[in-house]
């Protein structure tokens, strides 16, 4: 499909529009894509959180700099060819946005028309702008454009057209972006885009170059402070972007499956209604320890015909013994102290995971120094990934509260909760008789409190944390 020139009034001619592009792999360094992204920043302060623009007197100015965006479209499409439908309806979105007084947008359209997991081929480009949140960046739905680039390896393609099939899984990298982008965020989803209405979603996508770059610094760090002495095949990750880029497309694409897969409570997030926050932290925990799971399952498969196995077999092999390091070390490292205090579910899973490991005796603090068991590992891990499993499987014949109060005494079972906890005290009468939300609103925000360990290591960890927002692989 062509991109539709055709003018309104509402969207100004540029004069001197910037020269079409055709090669997708030098974008980022033309003078439409330099155009799109400055106008785009430029959109952003005249933008109210829903993404509109109410401030008439301001209107103009929009107009001048959607002109700009929609030029810049133009000018790259070429080089797109793979996303001209796209295309061609976001330039229509923007020129309606305009036309209507810039009112709420309504990027349905566009929406629909992109297809990223159709072109899961390695290195394949995307120029992706929409107005929208960002999870873990901006919550205002404001306009951000970016130019991103496909991880597809060959041992990745042969795992999803196997055991591991995910038709929605979408893995990239990061080449340039607007600010909503510039923070912790590392995925890009559609239900994020301001639109009308909500369709039937066809895709996901995670950066998996932002959280390799991210796992390769916290670790190195943590692991520095620790005096933990790290096996060589996990030290090889902390030197070797791409090694460890291609380690969490495979994390993720099993995570990613995981959510509607096995005995689960109907749906695990409950059409995403509101309750105690370390529901969703064993949630998550439970698709990691399966990606765990399945890894070592796949090590020990193919290590018993290692003479055989052809190159993709061969990778395949490498990196399921990368991505049970990943978990781990990712999770106890980055996710424990990472984020506030606040209903923090992905630092509660890692607070879980450290301390079921250290009660098992595979995990040791001891003369300062972290150490692990690690022939013993797999086998803890996997004990902890079974009783989430137990408790998911029981789930199905209890009351919802009861599956609650039961998560609970799994977790306080591991983590002590905050002295203060109604819920560890035992909840009264009147909320255990009463509606959910009761029970929703007497977890504490920080229900358990990070251990004396995590604290200390959280003190000397946050200079790094902090200076992971917006890191990108090349960094």
């Amino acid at each position: 499909m062509s991109i539709n020139t055709a003018k309104t009034t509402s969207v100004p001619a540029i004069i001197g529009e910037p020269e079409v592009v055709e090669d997708a792999a030098v974008a980022e360094r033309s003078a439409a894509w330099r155009m799109l992204k400055d106008a785009a920043i430029a959109l952003r302060p005249l933008q109210a959180k829903d993404g509109s623009i109410s401030d008439a007197s301001v209107h103009e100015q929009a107009r001048i700099r959607v002109a700009e965006i929609v030029a810049g479209i133009r000018a790259l499409a070429p080089a797109f060819p793979h996303d001209a439908e796209y295309l061609a309806a976001s330039v229509v979105d923007f020129q309606r946005w305009a036309d209507g007084g810039f009112g709420v947008p309504d990027f349905l359209d566009s929406l629909v028309a992109f297809h990223p997991q159709q072109h899961r081929v390695d290195g394949i480009r995307h120029l992706v702008v929409f107005p929208m949140y960002t999870q873990n960046g901006s919550s205002d739905r404001l306009v951000e454009a970016l130019i991103v680039q496909a991880i597809w390896p060959e041992f990745v393609a042969e795992l999803e057209a196997g055991d591991y099939g995910n038709k929605l899984f979408v893995s990239l990298r990061l080449v340039d972006f607007t600010p909503g982008y510039d923070t912790n965020s590392a995925v890009l989803f559609p239900e994020t885009v301001a639109m009308r209405e909500i369709p039937a979603f066809t895709w996901g996508a995670i950066f998996q170059d932002r959280e390799a770059a991210r796992y390769r610094r916290v670790v190195r760090a943590a692991s520095e402070i620790t005096k933990l002495d790290l096996p060589a095949d996990a030290a090889r990750m902390l030197d070797d972007q791409a090694l460890t880029e291609k380690t969490f497309v495979m994390w993720d694409i099993i995570h990613d499956r995981t959510h509607m897969r096995g005995d689960l409570p109907f749906d695990p997030f409950m059409i995403k209604q509101r309750m105690p926050f370390f529901l969703y932290s064993l949630e998550e925990l439970r698709c990691d320890l399966t990606a765990f799971r399945e890894s070592v399952k796949i090590q020990k498969n193919l290590s018993a015909r290692t003479e055989d196995l052809t190159d993709a077999e061969a990778e395949t092999l490498e990196h399921a013994a990368l991505v049970q390091y990943a978990v781990i070390f990712d999770r106890i490292f980055r996710f424990a102290i990472t984020g506030t205090r606040v209903r923090n579910y992905d630092g509660l899973g890692g607070q879980l995971l450290f301390a079921w490991l250290h009660q098992r005796g595979v995990l040791h603090w001891t003369d300062t120094q972290l150490a692990f068991d690690w022939e013993a590992v797999p086998d803890a891990v996997v004990a902890l990934g079974e009783a989430i499993d137990e408790l998911y499987w029981r789930s199905i014949d209890r009351p919802k509260t009861a599956h609650w109060l039961a998560a609970y005494e799994l977790v306080s079972g591991v983590l002590t909760p905050h002295p203060a906890s109604q819920w560890a005290r035992g909840l009264p009468d009147e909320i255990l008789s009463g509606a959910p939300k009761g029970y929703t609103d007497a977890v504490l925000d920080d229900e358990f409190p990070l251990s004396m360990f995590f604290e200390a290591l959280a003190k000397k960890m946050q200079p790094v944390i902090e200076s992971t927002s917006g890191i990108r692989g090349t960094d």
